[in-house]
């Protein structure tokens, strides 16, 4: 793996308290771990609702809908940061 290698995380709104936002908290564990594993993490928004997107040298490596990660934490006990984990680990 590259010493310094970038993962974009691609995200849209959500609905939550009857509004719907760009939210970063549902990414806070996705972020830690993808971090953790040395990884420089850049967020773009996205305009479809409830999406996030992993994209590394250009491919998605990675999608998911935001509601179904877990909120705040450091993403170990999420299966899906785990998932998200392992496919970027992957496409290098």
């Amino acid at each position: 793996m590259p010493e310094k290698s970038v993962v974009f995380v691609r995200y849209g709104p959500y609905e939550s308290c009857g509004t719907v936002e760009h939210r970063t908290s549902r990414l806070e564990g996705l972020q830690a771990m993808l971090t953790a594993d040395g990884h420089h993490c850049v967020l773009e928004k996205l305009q479809e609702w409830n999406k996030v997107e992993l994209i590394v040298n250009g491919e998605i490596v990675f999608q998911c809908n935001i509601t179904h990660l877990d909120f705040g934490g450091d993403g170990t006990l999420d299966p899906l940061c785990l998932q998200a984990r392992q496919a970027v680990k992957d496409a290098y």
